[in-house]
């Protein structure tokens, strides 16, 4: 995998683009609004923000159901529930890059996101007949953790990476930042996330 700028200790870089100024949409996995992750998405904003038009949402911000498993979205291509599914895949839509900033929960992404990952089964690309987004997304992931182990961050950028994949949006790029356990730790990874994201 090639790098985006120089490495720095606790630091990876997965490999990243060039793009031309589109609709940005980063979005904070966490249900903690005022966290490590929130200040990543913060500094994700303002490093994308020159030269694209940057939306943040928090996964919290939404009522997303749990996915029943009836399999009616094989059948119809849309879901039976209503809720607020609708407004998120709508930021989808009118994004071109999608940014994905997700803490580690048990070594995965938070209960919360990926309530949202199962409710996207009528866009999942695997049965027809299936909902789909506009082409030519890009997606980016940014995983961060307490522990030292990038092997972590690199397991919540699978998932997402796979999530991507099924709506059929471009696996870009992913960090991974370790040896976060607080917002003031976040602060202090400023440079890294600039750095990633300074070709996107």
């Amino acid at each position: 995998m090639s790098s985006a700028g120089a490495q720095r200790p606790g630091a990876f870089y997965w490999s990243t683009k060039e793009e031309t100024c589109v609709n940005a949409l980063i979005i904070n996995c966490s249900p903690v609004k005022c966290g490590a992750t929130a200040e990543i998405v913060r500094q994700a904003a303002g490093t994308l923000s020159p030269r694209h038009t940057v939306r943040a949402i928090c996964i919290d911000d939404f009522d997303i159901h749990f996915c029943r498993g009836c399999r009616m979205c094989h059948q119809t291509a849309a879901c039976v529930q209503r809720d607020d599914m609708d407004a998120i895949i709508a930021s989808f839509e009118w994004a071109g890059i999608i940014l994905s900033v997700s803490p580690s929960y048990w070594a995965d992404v938070p209960g919360q996101f990926k309530a949202f990952i199962d409710r996207c089964t009528p866009w999942c690309n695997t049965h027809e007949p299936h909902a789909a987004l506009s082409p030519g997304k890009r997606g980016y992931v940014i995983a961060l953790r307490t522990g030292s182990s990038m092997r972590e961050c690199r397991r919540i950028a699978d998932t997402i990476e796979h999530f991507y994949g099924h709506l059929e949006i471009a696996c870009c790029g992913s960090l991974g930042l370790c040896g976060v356990a607080c917002r003031e730790d976040a602060v202090k990874r400023r440079e890294d996330v600039a750095a990633f994201l300074s070709a996107v």
